[in-house]
């Protein structure tokens, strides 16, 4: 599986690079058809202090799958957003296994 990262209007992470790689490398082993992950970071204005958010989009057999999740840091945001995909992910290859 191929990953790109992108960071939004903020400075690029050597070390969130390595936390992504991993946490989708851990996908990519479980799902063994995943073609390709884009991985968004931004940091948008927000009174809570919630804007730092992750965007993750899979391509994969059939329909993309995407997940976005807002926190406090970005860390918890890429774990509230692989925590989705996962769960959709799941949910795919049950499907998958029916036909």
């Amino acid at each position: 599986m191929t990953t790109e990262i992108q960071y939004v209007q903020i400075p690029r992470s050597e070390s969130m690079d390595a936390i992504v790689n991993e946490k989708l490398d851990k996908l990519a082993r479980k799902y063994d058809w995943l073609i390709r992950a884009q991985v968004h970071f931004k940091l948008e204005n927000d009174p809570a202090g919630n804007g730092k958010i992750c965007e993750i989009e899979l391509s994969a057999p059939g329909p993309r799958l995407f997940a976005k999740s807002s926190s406090d840091d970005f860390e918890k945001s890429l774990a509230e957003t692989v925590k989705e995909l996962e769960r959709q992910l799941r949910k795919k290859k049950t499907m998958m296994q029916k036909r």
